[in-house]
């Protein structure tokens, strides 16, 4: 919602005699938010429509108008001008026009158009909706908000802005002393919703006065509550003027709803569910899942649908597949363009994972790749359909329909785009500094910490899972050092880990139990040499303890000969899995996408879109719960993608849920106390950003302290400019009651922790903002849209395996030694599981042509705050994105950096703010979007 540069205002080309419209009713009084008291009559060529006003003396005022515009000899009245100069022809009263602006689909069909044109007809004649303006001002008789209706009648004959923008117009003769009006009640008499993108008052002195919506209209037939829309003025509530602090108090009331029935498509409720709609125990018993959210398994809350409860688990809320929605509130749900976007997406998903069933006579979908020569066949002609197999799959008549479709849709959908990670030299996965480097700048760049002491020891139940020493000892680790001792490599800060042990170990048991999945829990220690080169020197692979093995647990190097190379790769493979699991369901899901949903419920619920704290985050709430509903239908369901190509299969949420009981933590999500607590920085009030990064070439740490710093800035200026001191922020009762409900119902399950600020504070204020922003931006930019440019290539980061390491006392011992290759690559997904996996990860990589990025204002939603002191504020954040832009690009090229720089590897891009549409591994969005 904002601009790096300020784009142009949306105008509306309303003057002279563009709008032809009769004579409006006049008069204020008693505020009602349903229609008032309108009736009609039609009767020859003409009729008469009959407004009916309440007085502020509690008469009823009539005023009769000819629906067909024309005055009673048939001519039509020249329109009343905008200038607030203009003097109407009834003493003491101003004429005032109010113009909406609406948005159509940009695609229609002749359907569409029809529709569009009765609706216009409607509009055109009085009949389809009906606008009140509240003013600022107390009337004394109503002690409410005085108020003035008027129909829209009239549309522009000219050509709008925008093609799929139509623009109305209402007129109003207002008494001079009105007031400002401070909000405008819409009601919809038309037989569905539209979308309003603003509504925009001329005539009043102070100049146009706008009332931005970007929502949706419901029909009065479905809710006779009339919408409310507040200018674009942000007040905290104790400055809310007179005449709208019960409107305020009355849509808050509005959006929370009253936890009660389900939900339906026309609503805007906010309200807080469970995890308990991810299992569908009454289609197939094994398709059961435990509920998430409570004492036994935590989790954030999700949006609320209402659905019946499942017939064979009523713990369990019912279903809703696909292609019908999930309920999100109205305003949530994906735009046209998103829309056709992701259906892009999903038919490119589809076509992907049809290609080895076809290729397999569609009989079998474990076929292992044989030969790594057939993995770059999918990027190269692999997936284009040969003649015979076209006319195949058209012989299977299950396929024969979704065929003719799949083979019209072209061969650019049927071809996958060359990952980044091997784009520029193919073999680089194969090198252990690669490996390394991607623990800095992959896709999964927060896992790595510094490794401090040893032993190494587990906080797991010894009773349980044996005893707590790892196998990585001191003595085995000062062996990889080539002459430098352990001490001084621990002095110097050379030695770090990635460590998955603990998380892990309690689910390897039931994950191994899993058709075609073996696992271990893994910890990876690397070195960084003196050459300035990070690189893994010791793998420790563990299984849970059994009676014969009590000691589970093996340790792997890099070796010097041919057997320990293609063992130390498959140890490799293993932990990229572990990586690959952990980073999806704890550092993408869990982290960005499930905790940020409550932030967002909350803010809908508790904070007037007045609100300037409200005003700050919209941008940063756009199609979040849309995205997240859409993952629980389809990604981390039962029998979702998630588990069908994931190692942790249908306990991949049991494993996330673990993970937020043990290690999320609010204030640990901010960017510097993260850095700090896996030690990979220090605090250092004469460094950049007052840090200091253990590792100076850390691309994800170094460009995400320019953003994160850029972030807090423009939310320090933003909260100044609002709050004068503590007092200020303890006496927003809105934003406490916001702040309550995060802790208390959001994330209900870590309410009673302590780490939680306070929010008695403007500093608190603003650390908790800056994690909000930076969450749904910068985070989640930098852990998303690289999952196709790393994972794309599956060798490099595969999902899941499927065959253990082979032991010299195993059968399958002389078979690796005989094809290494064979074993590792049918350890590998299978090829059906690849290409679904890399089908999603190319959608979820995917930036939407109607993105809207870190620092940018969409051009129709211009006027989102009339505060000039802010739009100056936030041009500055504007222009300082800009400058981190130009930054990373002469990090880019800085020749110094070798995780940036050098013979094929690819810079790194992900924290650059902008970026254009498609799979281009940069680009930071205001909010999960995605």
């Amino acid at each position: 919602m904002f601009a790096v540069k300020p784009l142009s205002p949306f105008k509306s080309e309303v003057s002279g005699p563009v709008f032809h419209l009769p004579p409006p009713a006049s008069g204020y009084g008693r505020r009602s938010r349903a229609v008032v008291g309108r009736r009609s009559k039609v009767s020859g060529g003409g009729g008469w429509v009959r407004a009916v006003v309440s007085g502020g003396d509690n008469k009823t005022v009539e005023a009769e108008k000819p629906v067909d515009g024309k005055d009673s000899n048939g001519s039509l009245p020249s329109s009343s001008s905008s200038s607030s100069s203009s003097s109407s022809s009834t003493s003491g009263k101003i004429d005032v026009r109010a113009v909406i602006s609406i948005r159509k689909k940009i695609r229609q069909k002749l359907v569409d158009k029809i529709a569009d044109s009765l609706e216009s007809f409607m509009n055109g004649i009085g009949q389809g909706i009906i606008l009140q303006l509240v003013s600022e001002d107390v009337d004394p008789v109503t002690q409410s908000g005085k108020t003035i209706e008027s129909s829209v009648r009239g549309w522009s004959p000219n050509p709008p802005q925008h093609s799929y923008v139509a623009e109305y117009a209402a007129d109003f003769k207002v008494p001079q002393d009105f007031g400002c009006p401070g909000a405008v009640l819409i009601t919809n008499l038309h037989g569905k919703e539209f979308h309003l993108l603003g509504i925009v008052i001329h005539g009043f002195g102070e100049g146009p006065i706008h009332f931005p919506a970007n929502t949706w209209i419901h029909a009065q037939k479905d809710n006779p509550e009339s919408r409310i829309i507040f200018r674009n003025q942000a007040y905290l509530p104790s400055q809310t003027p007179a005449g709208l602090r019960d409107l305020r108090r009355e849509d808050l009331l509005s959006i929370r709803g009253n936890g009660k029935g389900e939900r339906k498509r026309h609503e805007r409720i906010y309200d807080y569910a469970l995890y308990n709609d991810l299992g569908n125990p009454d289609k197939d018993d094994d398709l059961a899942r435990p509920v998430l959210g409570g004492e036994e398994r935590p989790y954030p809350r999700r949006c609320r649908t209402g659905r019946l409860p499942m017939r064979t688990d009523p713990l369990c809320e019912s279903r809703i597949e696909k292609p019908h929605p999930v309920y999100v509130p109205r305003d949530e749900t994906f735009e046209e363009i998103k829309q056709d976007t992701f259906a892009a997406g999903r038919l490119k998903a589809l076509l992907h994972n049809l290609v080895p069933q076809i290729a397999a006579t569609l009989s079998s979908s474990d076929i292992p790749f044989k030969c790594f020569s057939e993995i770059d066949k999918l990027y190269i002609d692999g997936l284009l359909l040969k003649d015979e197999e076209q006319n195949e799959a058209k012989a299977n008549l299950a396929l024969a329909n979704l065929m003719k479709e799949v083979l019209t849709v072209g061969e650019r959908l049927l071809k996958y785009e060359i990952p980044a990670v091997i784009s520029r030299d193919r073999f680089a996965w194969l090198r252990d500094n690669e490996f390394a480097r991607q623990a800095l700048a992959g896709v999964n760049p927060v896992s790595i910490q510094i490794l401090k002491e040893f032993p190494i020891l587990s906080q797991l139940d010894p009773a349980v899972y044996g005893p707590p020493d790892s196998a990585l000892t001191k003595d085995l680790i000062g062996q990889e050092l080539h002459g430098m001792s352990v001490e001084q490599a621990i002095e110097e800060n050379r030695l770090f880990i990635i460590d998955y042990h603990d998380m892990l170990l309690p689910f390897v048991d039931k994950i191994n139990s899993l058709s075609d999945r073996k696992t271990y829990a893994s910890r990876t220690i690397l070195f960084y040499n003196p050459a300035g080169i990070l690189k893994p020197i010791a793998i420790e692979l563990s299984l849970p303890p059994t009676p014969s093995k009590p000691w589970n647990k093996r340790v792997y190097t890099q070796g010097h000969d041919a057997t320990a190379h293609w063992i130390w790769k498959q140890a490799k493979a293993h932990v990229c899995a572990n990586d690959a699991g952990i980073h999806q369901l704890v550092n993408h899901w869990l982290r960005t996408h499930a905790s940020m949903e409550p932030y967002i419920i909350a803010t809908y619920r508790q904070l007037s879109s007045m609100h300037p704290i409200y005003k700050l985050l919209h941008p940063h709430m756009r199609y979040t719960l849309e995205i997240n509903a859409l993952a629980r239908q389809s990604l981390i369901n039962g029998g979702g993608i998630i588990e069908a190509c994931f190692s942790p299969g249908k306990y991949a949420m049991e494993l996330s849920s673990a993970a937020y009981k043990s290690v999320w933590q609010f204030d640990m999500e901010a960017l510097p106390a993260d850095l700090i607590r896996r030690g990979m920085a220090v605090e250092d009030p004469s460094a950049p950003h007052g840090l200091r990064l253990i590792l100076e070439d850390y691309p994800y740490a170094d460009d995400g302290l320019l953003i994160w710093s850029a972030i807090q800035e423009w939310v320090e200026s933003y909260v100044d400019h609002f709050y004068s001191d503590a007092r200020s922020v303890m006496s927003d009762v809105e934003l406490q009651a916001w702040w309550d409900e995060i802790k208390n119902k959001g994330h209900y399950d870590k309410r009673n922790e302590p780490w939680w600020p306070k929010l008695d504070s403007k500093e608190d204020l603003c650390t908790v903002l800056a994690v909000m922003i930076w969450t749904a931006s910068g985070q989640h930019a930098a852990i998303n849209f690289g999952q196709y440019p790393f994972g794309g290539y599956v060798p490099n980061r595969p999902t899941l395996m499927r065959r253990f390491i082979p032991q010299e006392d195993e059968p399958e011992y002389e078979k690796f030694l005989l094809n290494p290759q064979h074993t590792f690559l049918t350890s590998l997904p299978t090829q059906l599981q690849a290409t679904k996996v890399m089908a999603v990860q190319d959608t979820l990589s995917t930036h939407s042509p109607d993105e809207e990025y870190l620092g940018q204002v969409n051009q129709l939603h211009g006027h989102w705050i009339s505060d000039d002191r802010v739009l100056e504020l936030f041009g500055r954040f504007s222009s300082k994105l800009e400058d981190i832009e130009k930054i990373i690009d002469e990090r880019n090229k800085d020749k110094r950096l070798k995780n940036r720089t050098g013979a094929g590897v690819p810079p790194y891009e992900l924290l650059l703010p902008s970026s254009g549409p498609g799979v281009t591994g940069r680009g930071i969005p205001n909010s999960i979007s995605i």
